[in-house]
């Protein structure tokens, strides 16, 4: 076991995120905030880096900040059952925003492809369609 202790600056390098960052999740309680020792500096351990990289990597595959506490509370692994249930739910989220990135996707081809074809010579079909009714 590793007993290196790191100062704030040093966790942030190691697990790539912004000093101000690991203070946002000690406020929100995501990450433990060690005691200041009198007239030091606070010193965090290893286990602080993983907890770090561990909320990024869920942040990364979409989990808001809210499912990823619920993610660290089913951390040691025991839950596979209610962490694959969560995943779930995020993944019918996910699949939900992909139908709508691809409906919106089509409709700006449809409509920029109105626009090259020059058939509607007073207004401007993507103007038009937004301030429709």
């Amino acid at each position: 076991m590793n007993n290196e202790t790191m100062t704030i600056g040093q966790v942030a390098a190691r697990a790539d995120v912004h000093l101000e960052t690991i203070r946002y999740y000690q406020r929100l309680g995501l990450v433990a905030e060690p005691l200041r020792p009198p007239r030091g500096i606070r010193r965090y351990n290893a286990e602080t880096v993983d907890r770090l990289r561990f909320i990024r990597r869920a942040q990364q595959l979409g989990f808001a900040l809210d499912e990823v506490r619920s993610l660290l509370a089913l951390e040691d692994g025991q839950s596979c059952r209610e962490t694959r249930a969560l995943a779930e739910k995020k993944l019918t989220v996910i699949e939900a925003r992909l139908t709508d990135l691809r409906r919106m996707q089509r409709l700006l081809k449809s409509l920029i492809a109105e626009c090259d074809s020059g058939k509607r010579p007073r207004a401007c079909p993507i103007i038009a369609t937004l301030t429709a009714d």
